[in-house]
């Protein structure tokens, strides 16, 4: 499910816990060219390689990172927000 403008309920979930980088930005921008403009996916990230990466690799593209929400079991939810035209250089 996604929320317009982040209303309309939880965001959709993106589970990149079990790849590697590069494949959880891959996974990510993957549920990202699914959404409309200004819907909204939660992309869990595990700490390290692909939290440092994957949220500046989100804002390269030109999408919006509307919080990072410390799940305190080694993981995040990082809450986007696709821009319209946003497609990276």
């Amino acid at each position: 499910m996604t929320g317009k403008d982040g209303g309309g309920g939880p965001p959709r979930v993106v589970d990149t816990t079990g790849a590697r980088c590069p494949m959880t930005f891959v996974l990510a921008k993957m549920a990202l060219d699914d959404l409309e403009d200004g819907e909204v996916v939660a992309v869990r990230l595990s700490e390290g390689e692909a939290l440092a990466n994957v949220p500046r690799s989100i804002k390269e593209e030109g999408h919006k990172i509307l919080k990072l929400v410390d799940n305190g079991d080694g993981t995040y939810d990082l809450i986007v927000r696709k821009t319209e035209g946003a497609d990276g250089p």
